[in-house]
């Protein structure tokens, strides 16, 4: 009993001290990762609280909105382009890892088998459709305008000798229709949702040298934050590499 009394005086002591943070997050691997770190914080006096969702957009209006505290889904090309669109001032605080981009299809086993009109489905917000097709350019499917250019559209394709058919769907749902089309370029984080093994499954995949690592955001006034600060260095600790490189088998890699 007394050590019971103890315990409840230690949960007690820590409710009463502990600052909370709320983060977005998606579900894989975002809020995987965020879940690993809660000990470590909760030992540094901050009670972590993880709000998951399935869209690219909320985390970043309620943030912006001052409903939570971070968020952790996006790039730095998404961010940027979200600011300029929704008149937002959301900056990164640190960048955790790269969740490789690839292309699936539950119909062929290699780009080459692709037949001519093969319909290919990819992400229908800029930075994420403009970074499908320059993996897409990158292995030989298509040429683009500019091969450099990670805003590219369907309007900057200047060669598509298959005809390939482009589709353009919001993110989360490609994975749902990956049985319906011959190509669909799929984010890690949904693409191990769907049960997808993407150092396996993919038919090509983003090398490392993929400008998009996967951020920390907040607004500025909270970017310094010791709370904020905390949950970086939880963030960037060895435990949280090993867990990365020992869970995701390759299919998320450690940017830190």
């Amino acid at each position: 009993m007394k050590k019971l009394l103890v315990a409840f005086a230690a949960v007690a002591a820590f409710s009463a001290h502990a600052d909370t943070l709320t983060v977005a997050a998606s579900p894989v691997p975002h809020a995987e990762i965020l879940e690993f770190v809660k000990p470590a914080l909760a030992k540094e006096g901050v009670d972590l609280k993880v709000k998951v969702f399935t869209d690219y957009i909320q985390p970043n209006v309620q943030v912006a909105e001052k409903r939570l505290d971070a968020n952790f889904f996006q790039h730095q090309p998404y961010l940027d382009e979200f600011n300029k669109a929704k008149g937002t001032n959301l900056v990164s605080v640190a960048g955790v890892h790269l969740e490789p981009l690839g292309a699936y299809s539950s119909k062929y086993k290699a780009l080459t088998e692709l037949p001519g009109g093969a319909t290919v489905v990819i992400p229908n917000d800029a930075t994420n459709g403009g970074r499908a097709l320059l993996l897409l350019a990158k292995s030989g499917l298509i040429k683009l305008k500019d091969s450099n250019n990670i805003l590219a559209t369907i309007k900057d394709i200047t060669e598509n000798t298959k005809d390939l058919k482009f589709r353009e769907l919001e993110a989360a749902t490609i994975p749902r229709v990956l049985t319906q089309v011959d190509l669909a370029l799929i984010n890690t984080n949904y693409a191990l949702e769907a049960k997808l093994d993407p150092a396996k499954d993919a038919l090509v995949i983003e090398g490392s040298d993929s400008p998009y690592v996967n951020i920390l955001v907040a607004r500025p006034d909270d970017k310094d934050s010791e709370d904020m600060k905390k949950l970086v260095a939880a963030l960037h600790s060895p435990e949280v590499k090993a867990f990365i490189l020992e869970k995701y088998k390759g299919a998320v890699v450690p940017a830190f």
